[in-house]
């Protein structure tokens, strides 16, 4: 490709972005409200001034807060970063009109962000009890940069990049030393394939090429070729296109005494390497404390002008402003350039290495090197700043990763989104590039996925990370959450969907961010510190209801989306996906080199919250869930929320009003169709020590082999084993229950369940957690109506809790038998049981009364509940057995006797002095039995209390107020819809017809 034709082409590229980036602004100010831009992440509204001081090159730097007076502790989350153009506006809007000047951010936090400002307005200075409005703009400064560049290019003849630009561009091919120098490496640790880099790097005459996917040491490859060119004599200058990048390579730099110098201003920085920037090094030079009065100068004069003074005087404050801005920069000019020729590697971000930074200072062939490092990042204009500077470069980066952000679609299909890196290993293969195939970050469950998807396969664990996990780190207990390094929990049919936000580009799921809060929770509670825990989600929104929930409880937790932790490493990831809708749309989720760079940011646990059922629709998404699946383990969303409401999930919405039983069976099958279907290790771990746990079961409980039998046939051949021991049970009439061994996997409990309900059985868990077991045996003969109702509850109860355990792939793969038959069934019992009922008190009824008195006294005048409590019968049913009909005096006494005693079996304490009443049975228990909890009322207490809690917000009368705050999330939910309604009937109002005077 000529250069005069890549120069054009990306020109009118760079201008369709431009255009593109000012119409969205535009846009934006014209058409969305303030609150829709904060939301989107442009925005930050009523904030206050924290502090004003004077930067480098005298400009005002003042750092915005929110109103903490207020209780706004943080920013809401937003795409501000350091470099980016902003519009400093009033309170009363983001207009022209209230547009009070315009700055550069230096540094964002979670609590602040600062601006420094070049050059204000006359007479202009900050209340610092005013609010004001930020919002990004068109980035103007970069793109005038990047076009300065190609300028330039488009000129460059005869200078030290010649060569250079020749192979960048095809003319020439690429040239190495035909006898490399033996290499002595600094750090003796470089693996194999990082010792090629590096022998390769050197011996390279104009380009070189380090592929370094996702932990494989990408940097510490580049600082050992940083650290050779040095000892060559070279001078190098470093770029990145991004602070992190920059700060990262300068911090591991310093640590090998390398003289490095950080361009950039010391607030964007990294507080470990500010001691490197210019600044710093410019604090400590003879012209220090010279340049050091200038500035308290122009502070002390910034302040009297703040004060009440003549008009003549605040002319001459201006003046002498404008005079000691200038001694400064003058000062600063001779000592910059002193500083700046000492270095041997200078590092600035790619727009930094501009013409008018302080490169200026220094003449054209200056620099041997030029080293981009995450380069497939950066847009190839922005890398040219740079590269027209030296006579050799080196690009190390991964254009697996995130690509360069970029507004226009249209530029973006036409070759824009292509980076300088990519286009290279297109036009040269792998002549000119090495790859890194060690990596030391993550798990090899991790890892194989990522390899196998994105790097051919190529990828291997070291030894020192191929195995570790949570548990193996100080202070850490054993738990589930920390003996697995993959965990899928799935929210398919759960019911957990996204949120409607009238904002197509922001979107949030309020049950996920519960789910990933209790797991967090987990986390913590065995060991994990907050600050080596990261949670990625993709959308802004979501971003914020995260923090909102974690960030007051873990302050050290980090929540991000996934561009803020490109670069980075955590030992445990959480990684919310946010999609769950009927029509499987996963929007920008689609994107594989995002996904790619949330989940390699992981190092020993990586836990994936999503809908399996939308997010399968794609197929690089459904390579991620079938290998958690396969390598990891899976839990449903049923497993954290116990009070979730399952839905029958389909794909296809149809409004039906009737559903027959086989229709209703047919859509959930369909329903979990999508999930994977592939049996969890750990789940066949688990069948496994089973069979070495009880020896007893093992002969009869053994499942076939997975290579000679299929899933389904395994499946009917574990229904038959079980169903043959119930059966086997029922003929042997020694035995009065069956009880299973409680390592039988949720799948096994189901089909239990699922036997005895079909022969009549009585079945029933018992334990928690692990100790979990089911028993059988056979119904009782003498069992009530009511005992036979409650056995009913809980059968259901339980079936149902076994239902919810299981993983969509156990629901896929066993008998046709569902939920609904089989409480179709028992309904069916149910209403057989009252009939037979109704038929025996008809009976009864016609039983002279001494007789039915005497039955009643045989049977025991006790009544059991669910609690296994017994309590004695009501004092009119005890008075009623005790006195005949027609003896009325006797009835009222032994009422009387009755009402004086405590109604808990033999107990015959008098209730006439401290008797208290059950609110729940209308019974007098003495105070030995009167709680709840005690005497059988404990389930019904259990459910008043969570009742009034949920109306009232509050336990009993005196233990707390109800909280009547709005909840944040259902808030700004309502105001977005709100906002969306008033902007829909604004749109829709038609103005009237003036009737003309006549």
């Amino acid at each position: 490709m000529a250069v005069e034709q890549f120069v054009s082409k990306t020109l009118e590229l760079l201008q369709e972005e431009r255009e593109a980036e000012i119409e969205e602004t535009r846009l934006w100010k014209e058409n969305i409200s303030m609150k829709d831009l904060q939301n989107k992440g442009v925005c930050l509204l009523k904030l206050h001034i924290g502090s004003q001081s004077t930067g480098l090159y005298g400009r005002t730097v003042i750092v915005l807060e929110p109103r903490k007076h207020l209780g706004f502790s943080s920013l809401p989350s937003n795409s501000f970063g350091p470099g980016d153009i902003v519009g400093l506006y009033d309170s009363g809007g983001c207009t022209e009109a209230s547009q009070i000047t315009t700055g550069i951010v230096t540094r964002v936090s979670q609590t602040s962000v600062s601006v420094a400002f070049d050059d204000l307005k006359d007479g202009l200075s900050f209340d610092t009890d005013g609010l004001y409005n930020l919002l990004k703009l068109a980035n103007d400064i970069t793109y005038k940069r990047m076009k300065n560049a190609l300028n330039a290019l488009n000129r460059y003849s005869n200078g030290t990049a010649t060569n250079l630009i020749s192979v960048l561009f095809g003319d020439t091919k690429p040239s190495s030393q035909s006898q490399p120098n033996e290499v002595e490496f600094f750090n003796t640790n470089l693996d194999d394939s990082q010792r090629e880099a590096v022998t390769f790097a050197l011996s390279q005459r104009e380009l070189g090429v380090i592929h370094g996917p996702p932990g494989t040491g990408k940097t510490t490859t580049v600082v050992e070729i940083i650290l050779q060119a040095v000892k060559q004599g070279q001078k190098v200058l470093c770029c990145a296109p991004s602070n992190v990048a920059v700060d990262n390579l300068v911090e591991r730099l310093a640590r090998c005494k390398a003289k490095v110098l950080r361009l950039g201003h010391p607030a964007r920085l990294l507080e470990s390497i500010q001691k490197h920037s210019l600044d710093a090094i410019l604090a400590q030079s003879d012209n220090a404390d010279i340049i050091m009065d200038i500035r308290k100068d122009i502070d002390k004069a910034f302040m009297r002008m703040k004060k009440p003074c003549e008009k003549g005087e605040r002319v001459n404050f201006r003046r002498e402003i404008g005079e000691l801005r200038k001694e400064l920069k003058i000062r600063e000019a001779t000592a910059i350039s002193q500083i700046l020729k000492s270095a041997d590697v200078v590092l600035s971000t790619n727009t930094g290495a501009c013409d008018d930074g302080p490169l200026k200072f220094l003449p054209a062939e200056h620099f041997d090197w030029v080293v981009i490092d995450e380069c497939a990042q950066a847009l190839e204009g922005s890398c040219w700043i740079a590269l027209l500077r030296a006579r050799k470069c080196i690009l190390a980066g991964d254009y697996k990763q995130l690509p360069p952000t970029i507004k226009s679609q249209k530029a973006a299909s036409k070759g824009l989104s292509l980076s300088l890196m990519e286009r290279l290993i297109q036009m040269y293969g792998d002549s000119v590039v090495r790859m890194l195939t060690v990596q030391y970050r993550m798990n090899s469950a991790i890892m194989e996925w990522a390899s196998k998807e994105m790097y051919q396969g190529r990828l291997t664990a070291h030894s020192s990370v191929e195995r570790h996990l949570l548990k193996d780190l100080p202070g850490v207990t054993c738990a589930e959450e920390t003996n697995t390094p993959l965990l899928l929990i799935d929210t398919a049919g759960c019911g957990l969907s996204e949120m409607e936000a009238t904002d197509e580009q922001s979107k949030g799921n309020q049950g996920e961010v519960d789910i990933v809060e209790l797991h967090i929770k987990a986390l913590t509670e065995a060991g994990i510190k907050a600050k080596d825990i990261a949670v990625i989600a993709p959308y802004n929104l979501q971003v914020d209801l995260l923090r909102q929930k974690l960030s007051t409880r873990h302050p050290e937790l980090e929540i991000k989306s996934v561009d803020g932790f490109q670069g980075r490493e955590k030992e445990a990831v959480v990684l919310s996906l946010v999609r769950s809708n009927r029509k499987g749309d996963v929007g920008f989720l689609a994107e594989d080199r995002r996904i790619n760079v949330a989940v390699t940011r992981a190092r020993r646990h990586i836990a994936v919250v999503c809908d399996t059922q939308t997010v399968q629709n794609h197929a690089f998404l459904k390579s991620l869930i079938d290998h958690m699946t396969e390598f990891g383990e899976v839990r449903t969303a049923f497993e954290y929320m116990q009070d979730i409401v399952p839905q029958n999930y389909t794909r296809e919405h149809k409004d039906t009003k009737a559903n027959t039983l086989g229709s209703s069976s047919t859509s959930t099958k369909q329903s979990v169709k999508e999930a994977p279907n592939k049996v969890k290790k750990g789940q066949k771990k688990s069948t496994s020590s089973s069979n070495k746990e009880n020896p007893a079961c093992s002969e009869k409980c053994t499942k076939p082999s997975a290579s000679t039998l299929s899933e389904e046939q395994q499946n009917k051949n574990r229904y038959a084993e079980i169903r043959q021991l119930v059966e086997n049970f029922l003929k042997d009439l020694t035995q009065s229950e069956l009880q299973f061994p409680s390592s039988f996997n949720s799948h096994d409990r189901l089909l239990v369940h699922q036997i005895a309900e079909q022969l009549g059985l009585v079945h029933e868990s018992r334990g928690e957690g692990k100790d979990r077991c089911i028993t059988v045996s056979r119904p009782r003969e003498s069992a009530t109506a009511d005992e036979l109702s409650q056995a009913a509850e809980e059968e259901e109860k339980t079936l149902e809790e076994e239902a919810i355990s299981l993983s969509p792939s156990k629901l896929q793969s066993q008998s046709p038998l569902d939920l609904k038959s089989l409480h179709l069934e028992r309904m069916k019992r149910e209403q057989q049981k009252r009939e037979e009922n109704a038929q025996q008190k008809k009976q009864q009824s016609s039983i002279p009364p001494a007789q039915n008195l005497s039955s009643k006294k045989s049977k025991g005048l006790y009544y059991t509940n669910k609690d296994k409590k017994r309590t004695k019968a009501g004092a009119c049913d005890i008075a009623a057995a005790a006195a005949p009909d027609h003896d009325f005096d006797t009835l009222i006494k032994a009422v009387m006797k009755a009402d004086s005693v405590c109604s808990f079996v033999k107990c015959k304490a008098s209730v006439l002095t401290l008797g208290q009443l059950c609110l729940f049975c209308n019974r007098q228990y003495c105070l030995s039995h009167h709680i709840p909890e005690v005497h059988g009322c404990g389930d019904k207490a259990k459910s008043h209390a969570r009742m009034r809690i949920s109306k009232e917000g509050v336990l009993y009368a005196g233990s707390g107020k109800k909280d009547k705050s709005v909840d944040l999330n259902k808030k700004a939910y309502l105001q977005r819809r709100l906002d969306s309604k008033l902007k829909d009937m604004a749109s829709q109002r038609k103005p009237k017809n003036k009737e003309k005077d006549s």
